[in-house]
């Protein structure tokens, strides 16, 4: 049975460790730091959220997730599922959907008007999973770095 809840103090280093893997995914290098800054926030739980999904009690996946306004649904804010990840041992085995369901419960919960995410369109195996919860709209992502 797959255990869905608030990341715990002890779960730091394996949170970490999917995180990384999660990152490394994307061809992306992150300074640690930012996984410190990540931790404190979904510790404090207010601006960002995250869930981790567990496996006969060991951490298998994670999820990030925050809500903003919305300008085409001004009433409601909705919720952008920032990152989700499992462990490759564990895939097909209902851990993404299982993390998916619970944001979108968390979100419904909270008024919001829907829960929306990005993949990479080479990420053919999430793709699978993913045009069978929700619907694709046909978006582009473009995107300007800061720094």
């Amino acid at each position: 049975m797959i255990d869905i809840g608030r990341l715990h103090p002890s779960d730091r280093a394996a949170w970490e460790e999917l995180f990384r893997a999660y990152i490394d995914f994307y061809q992306r290098v992150e300074p640690d730091s930012m996984y410190e800054r990540a931790w404190q926030e979904f510790r404090a739980d207010t601006r960002l959220h995250a869930f981790g999904a567990r496996l006969d009690g060991r951490l298998v996946g994670i999820t990030h997730f925050f809500t903003h306004a919305n300008t085409s649904a001004p009433d409601t804010d909705v919720c952008y599922l920032q990152d989700l990840y499992t462990d490759a041992d564990v895939r097909g085995r209902g851990v993404a959907r299982a993390l998916i369901e619970a944001v979108t419960e968390w979100a419904r919960g909270r008024g919001c008007s829907r829960v929306y995410w990005n993949t990479h369109e080479s990420n053919a195996t999430a793709r699978l999973l993913y045009d069978k919860v929700a619907e694709n709209r046909g978006f582009i992502r473009y995107q300007i770095e800061l720094s």
